[in-house]
């Protein structure tokens, strides 16, 4: 199952797939950037930087908790927090699911589902505020927003040729078997 995070609702498509992967589908979930959050931005990037003021109240200089920057590590998370992942069959369910900002080469031509329960179009309402995961990533500190940006624009150029190139030869197989 290939998932196209486009305008999804972050919790919504998480519960969504942590479910089908306590059921047992393998779950690909591409352009983990451009899920929604619901809220604007600063107040999301606020409620982000006080979880990662986190700190061990007996010794700080103990690690953790870790604080994963990149969108798909952030969708990755909230996901995990629907499973229970420290038994044997939530352990599992967390192998079977794989998370991509962009669309890399193996998905980026396999079909995608969107899932229409949990579409921001569908779920809020017209006026309210929300932010793209992939703008909260990029103000805690995720550098790779312009990067997957321009793989996206020269991605969606070659699927533009390729797709004017099946149009033209499916025109020209319509003209010739009308002629026939």
């Amino acid at each position: 199952l290939v998932i196209d995070a486009k305008q999804h609702m972050l919790g919504r498509l998480a519960a969504i797939v942590a479910k089908s992967l306590l059921n047992g589908q393998r779950v690909v979930v591409v352009r983990a950037e451009e899920t929604v959050k619901s809220g604007p931005l600063y107040k999301n990037r606020m409620k982000f930087c006080a979880w990662m003021q986190l700190k061990s109240n007996t010794n700080p200089r103990h690690g953790g908790p870790y604080h994963c920057k990149s969108p798909s590590k952030m969708f990755w998370r909230v996901v995990r927090g629907m499973v229970r992942h420290k038994t044997s069959r939530g352990t599992a369910a967390m192998d079977r699911v794989r998370v991509y900002e962009g669309r890399p080469a193996p998905y980026s031509h396999k079909k995608r589902v969107c899932v229409q329960s949990a579409m921001r179009a569908t779920r809020m309402k017209n006026g309210r505020k929300w932010c793209r995961l992939g703008d909260l990533a990029a103000s805690v500190g995720w550098n790779k927003n312009e990067l997957v940006s321009t793989l996206e624009d020269k991605r969606k150029v070659r699927a533009g040729e390729y797709f004017q190139r099946k149009l033209k030869l499916m025109t020209a197989v319509k003209k010739q078997a009308m002629n026939q």
